[in-house]
């Protein structure tokens, strides 16, 4: 069965299951008590609650959903079914002409230097009517030309991305991710222009990524001083941008017809919603909803993804070892970024040891009673990286397994 997020009535009789971890995680380990890890489950209420509350928190403004964060190709679909969700924000080409076969809106993410995937996007004027290309410097026009010159080809589409970095007061300094060096709106309009002038080329969109601001916590327990300042460096960066995304999409639509301006991500689908220069917000992580979401202030998703790892060892009696574990995110190295054990309740890792790529050894209150055999239910940190490691999802709906669902992997692809 195709998976279906339509929205179904909650009464206060029927309130969301994940709000009692004891009965949520005990229905999941039930329905899949047949099942022998390492597997993931997608839990279909969780999953809907999360499409809906992100369509919401945008407020009118549709959400382009960012691959990368999901990798399965049947939630792609089932998002994009709902009003609300338009296109695909995909992080490679050779992806985004796969998705290209049966989507007719792809934006890809990133530049790219894949010759042979260039070659094939100039090829076809469907793919090149579907996809857009990412684009901050002359040389990726270059680039492009290199594989196939614009007299042999048929146009391509491509998006200007804009640095959506706040250079902060001193000590703090540059704040966000290293993407595209277009900061100011004169150097957007001067690429915009550029752009514009070269034969072969159709400029329709334009991206701004503020992760500085969608993609930190700002409501961890216990780190009252940290996140107080995250929510300074918030507002102060949203304002910031506000003005400067404004001007230079102001400037940038004096040379070209844009279709889309893409801003935003999970975490500041409310902030990025309120910018009138912004017409769609790339989002995709918080359907899943890892661990990371968890500690924002904005919004409560539900734990849509998890998945089962097997007790192996008993190295001591208070103690258990599961196989595998070390699913760990991307971002600067640290405890934040590996998996956690939800259940049984009370499971930490070791200090000196945490998750590993072969083992995870855990104490805690509940590891004197896991035995050989049992499992230990973890949640991820983000998102993609449990569609990295799993063929397919199980899909769990009450007490039952409804679907299996498989990922990029499961379909055979691994884009990077």
């Amino acid at each position: 069965m195709a998976i279906s997020l339509t929205a179904h009535e909650r009464t206060s009789a029927s309130p969301a299951p994940w709000r009692s971890p004891e009965k949520y995680w005990s229905s999941i380990d039930n329905a899949t008590a047949g099942e022998d890890p390492p597997f993931g489950v997608l839990h279909i209420d969780a999953l809907r609650f999360n499409a809906h509350d992100m369509i919401r928190r945008a407020a009118g403004t549709p959400i382009r959903i960012a691959s990368k964060s999901v990798r399965v190709r049947s939630v792609l679909d089932a998002a994009l079914s709902l009003p609300g969700f338009e296109g695909v924000l995909a992080y490679t080409l050779p992806e985004a002409l796969w998705l290209a076969e049966s989507i007719d809106d792809v934006v890809v993410g990133y530049p790219t230097a894949d010759r042979a995937a260039i070659a094939q996007l100039a090829a076809s004027e469907t793919l090149a009517s579907r996809v857009t290309l990412m684009v901050d410097s002359a040389e990726h026009l270059d680039a492009i030309d290199a594989v196939v010159p614009a007299d042999k080809r048929t146009v391509i589409r491509v998006c200007l991305e804009l640095d959506a970095s706040w250079n902060a007061p001193p000590p703090l300094g540059r704040l966000g991710t290293w993407r595209s060096p277009i900061h100011s709106p004169q150097a957007a309009r001067s690429l915009a222009e550029y752009i514009v002038s070269r034969p072969g080329f159709e400029l329709v969109g334009m991206m701004a990524y503020e992760g500085q601001i969608a993609g930190v916590p700002d409501r961890e327990p216990g780190k009252a001083a940290m996140n107080a300042l995250v929510g300074w460096v918030k507002r102060q960066s949203r304002a910031e941008l506000a003005e400067r995304r404004g001007e230079a999409v102001a400037l940038v639509r004096e040379i070209a017809d844009l279709r889309f301006v893409n801003g935003g991500g999970t975490g500041s689908l409310e902030s990025t919603s309120h910018d009138d220069s912004v017409t769609e917000i790339a989002a995709g992580s918080g359907l899943f909803a890892g661990h990371l979401f968890d500690g924002f202030r904005a919004f409560d998703p539900a734990p849509a993804a998890s998945f089962a790892l097997s007790v192996v060892r008993k190295p001591r009696a208070d103690m258990a070892t599961i196989l595998g574990g070390g699913w760990i995110a991307s971002g600067p190295p640290g405890v934040e970024r590996l998996p956690k054990p939800v259940w049984p309740e009370g499971l930490r890792m070791m200090p000196r040891e945490m998750a590993g790529e072969v083992q995870t050894p855990v104490e805690g209150v509940s590891a004197a009673r896991l035995a050989i055999g049992d499992r230990v239910w973890l949640r991820h940190n983000k998102s993609g990286e449990l569609s990295e490691r799993l063929g397919e999802f199980l899909v769990v709906d009450g007490d039952s397994i409804v679907d299996r669902v498989p990922t990029y992997r499961g379909e055979g692809k691994a884009f990077l």
